[in-house]
């Protein structure tokens, strides 16, 4: 390989308290915990909206309660709060969302579907920001990272306008991929060991005729009934077993890579279709996911096809909604001051410095929380290691396979988000290094702002 020496060069500047990278589901949130605790707050997004994995994936959020359905005698708790709630409400006064509705079938996996209107969700997100005086600056990618001493002192941005170094205090990485602590030198693995993704919404379907489909073929997995287009006790979400349906459409599916999980908003819309991709080196390699974003859209169109194939109520179904780019659930994994573990999930551990609790496991019903419970997450676990003045939140802080196929989830994220993005500001405000912010500090911060915490 060659290389070409750039030449020195000046940028401008701007000052903030904070500033969050990557504007996706933890992101969100933590830029506006750390706006709403007074901290003058920048959010970098590489594209032209937040949401993330949220809006891209265009799936349900997952999870706000405890899996109390799937154990007998357990209360029923929403063990995620605060911002994360107020978007879902957010959602629902613009008509965004199902609502938190009841698992009917398949509640051994989640008590509870929370499936959103992936552009709406775009813009009540955006108007959330805005009204806390959050700094956007979308469409502009991060290029690097100002490190003194293992102290982040700075970002270095792109945007059409030209290159900028933006200083902060204190910083959080929501990258979901773990770019700003890449680039400042944070230790990191690529396991590889999970395919990338792209997901697809398919439109001018019979919800209606595909669930009666499936109870033809006694393959109904999942269900549950909530508002769709404004209705109520309208079916949401319904899932299939593949083996159960005809040979055509299983064997095709699964020459693809296809799983699905019907949730939807709307009448006459599939919102989620997902085609799988196992890539032979790490997917943060550039020409990799380059044709793996090529293979993924001819899987797309062979997708749909098998559905107008197959299904009832999908003969005339086309794709009106794909993910931007690919997704990439285990991307870079970055090593924090904690990892949480296999154990300290299933067990349902909390710990001294919890700033959450979570209730959702993606692996259940195979792998649950120990008698429908929770777990809590750390702050030390959202603090990159052999870095300060830099906190991580999102699907990048968990190495071990297990644990992370739950702090990954949309709403774990979230919190995460909220932790990471108080703590920012706190940091800021009191001009401390994040290691150096007193937990109850920042505990009693959290429970202020409505953060459940496990009694």
């Amino acid at each position: 390989m060659s290389y070409y020496n750039e030449p020195s060069r000046q940028l401008p500047t701007t000052h903030y308290d904070v500033v969050v990278a990557g504007g996706g589901t933890a992101g969100v949130v933590a830029a506006l915990a750390a706006a709403r605790q007074g901290a003058r707050t920048a959010l970098v997004e590489a594209k032209g909206y937040t949401g993330g994995i949220a809006v891209e994936g265009g799936t349900a959020l997952h999870s706000y309660y405890n899996l109390w359905k799937a154990f007998p005698g357990i209360e029923k708790r929403q063990v995620v709060k605060s911002i994360p709630a107020e978007i879902v409400d957010r959602l629902a006064a613009a008509g965004g969302t199902t609502g938190h509705a009841e698992m009917l079938v398949g509640y051994d996996y989640d008590s509870i579907c929370t499936a959103i209107d992936t552009e709406i969700y775009k813009l009540v997100t955006l108007t959330m920001l805005q009204e806390a005086g959050v700094k956007l600056c979308l469409n502009t990618f991060l290029t690097g990272a100002i490190v003194d001493q293992a102290v982040v002192k700075g970002v270095v941005a792109e945007s059409h306008q030209g290159s900028e170094a933006i200083l902060a205090s204190a910083f959080v990485d929501c990258t979901g991929y773990g770019d700003l602590c890449a680039r400042a030198g944070a230790t990191y693995t690529e396991p590889n060991d999970y395919p990338v993704v792209n997901s697809i919404g398919v439109a001018n379907v019979d919800v209606e005729q595909y669930y009666e489909f499936l109870k033809t073929h006694d393959a109904v997995t999942q269900f549950a009934l909530g508002w769709r287009s404004g209705q109520p006790d309208q079916i949401v979400r319904v899932d299939g077993r593949g083996d159960a349906l005809p040979a055509g459409f299983h064997e095709g599916a699964r020459a693809i890579g296809m799983s699905y999980v019907t949730t939807t908003v709307h009448d006459n819309y599939f919102m989620f279709i997902k085609l799988n991709l196992q890539l032979p080196v790490s997917p943060t390699d550039r020409d990799a996911a380059s044709s793996a974003e090529v293979e993924l859209r001819r899987r797309q169109m062979q997708a749909v096809e098998l559905f107008r194939r197959y299904v009832p109520g999908c003969e005339r179904a086309f794709v009106a909604r794909t993910s931007p780019s690919l997704c990439i659930r285990r991307g870079r994994l970055v090593a924090c001051d904690y990892d949480i573990t296999r154990a300290d999930v299933l067990d349902g551990r909390h710990f001294d410095d919890d700033v959450m609790a979570y209730g959702f496991h993606d692996s259940a019903p195979r792998l649950q929380i120990k008698d429908g419970g929770t777990y809590g997450i750390p702050y030390r676990a959202l603090r990159v290691a052999g870095l300060e003045n830099l906190l991580a939140a999102g699907m990048m802080i968990t190495s071990d396979h297990d644990a992370h196929m739950s702090t990954r989830n949309t709403v774990a994220c979230m919190g995460q988000g909220q932790a990471a993005g108080t703590a920012a500001a706190l940091c800021a405000e009191r001009d401390c290094g994040t290691r150096d912010l007193p937990y109850p500090v920042l505990r009693e911060a959290l429970e202020a702002a409505g953060v459940y915490f496990e009694s």
